[in-house]
């Protein structure tokens, strides 16, 4: 059991996030979707949890429809003015296939550029810097998407100062003292909250469920009681931290920018691996890609 690249990867964000967003100034912009188009992004696994974030914020700020799917479930039918390919490792067979059958104009974003997605896309953004030797992704996820948002106009210093304050501040009494974890979020955070569970999964193979915040209402709150935690990315919608309260649970909210916050988790993911004899670096049952013969 070791968790050191995981846990050197999780404290690197900030200055990666610095780097992103410079990236933008310095050239990336140029393949990156244009105000208006009609886009539609994938990815897989982590990555399509990234591209469900990116569309709500892209739509949320008016550059245009934008659809987010897991690669396997892209609608072929439909026509869109770019594809957008979210993919470390640059090999996982649905997005190499997907990228393969269609015409449209595709552009993917990836970490390593000795891959097959270099040649299977037709424009690349390489954030080689960002890459990782954990298995389980963080710092190549929250890197693309701190890019992706400076894309879209948006000050990233809050961001980047939350995102220390996350390193630095102890792990919340109530998350390390917990049995069940549910992750919500509104808009854009509901992706960081399907983002959030599953690294609390794979790392720590924790019992953990997301939901849009709205949502946790109609039948998820079941499960809330006294040992269980909702864990709210972003702000809360009124009333549902008193609901929370009520039937026995605990809600944690924080001020802190939601892509910070998940650092946060990423935190909790790792100690709780570790607390538990797990090695975070190479979680069971899982791999840096997954390759379909």
């Amino acid at each position: 059991m070791t968790g050191n690249h995981t846990a050197a990867e999780i404290g690197s964000q900030p200055d990666l996030w610095r780097r992103a967003v410079s990236d933008v100034a310095d050239g990336a912009a140029a393949a990156l979707p244009r105000p208006g188009e009609r886009v539609a992004v994938v990815g897989c696994g982590t990555s399509w949890f990234i591209a469900q974030a990116y569309a709500a914020l892209r739509e949320a700020a008016g550059q245009g429809e934008t659809d987010a799917f897991a690669a396997s479930e892209f609608p072929f039918g439909r026509r869109y003015d770019r594809v957008l390919a979210l993919t470390r490792s640059g090999t996982t067979t649905e997005v190499l296939e997907l990228l393969d059958r269609t015409d449209l104009p595709t552009v993917a974003i990836t970490a390593d550029p000795s891959t097959p997605v270099m040649t299977a896309a037709d424009e690349l953004i390489v954030l080689d810097y960002a890459d990782e030797r954990s298995v389980v992704q963080t710092r190549f996820a929250t890197s693309q998407l701190v890019l992706l948002r400076a894309h879209l106009g948006q000050d990233l210093d809050r961001a980047i100062a939350d995102a220390e304050v996350a390193l630095a501040e102890p792990l919340p009494e109530a998350a390390l003292a917990a049995e069940q974890f549910t992750f919500l979020g509104r808009g854009w955070t509901v992706g960081l909250a399907h983002e959030a569970a599953l690294k609390m999964r794979e790392a720590a193979t924790a019992w953990t469920e997301s939901y849009p915040a709205m949502e946790y209402r109609h039948g998820p709150i079941a499960i809330t009681g006294p040992g269980r935690v909702a864990w709210m990315l972003g702000d809360p919608p009124p009333g549902l931290a008193d609901q929370v309260a009520g039937v026995g649970g605990t809600m944690l909210v924080s001020p802190l920018d939601p892509l910070a916050e998940l650092v946060r988790v990423q935190r909790l993911a790792l100690h709780l691996a570790l607390r538990a004899g797990h090695d975070p670096d190479t979680p069971r049952n899982l791999t840096r890609s997954v390759i379909l013969g």
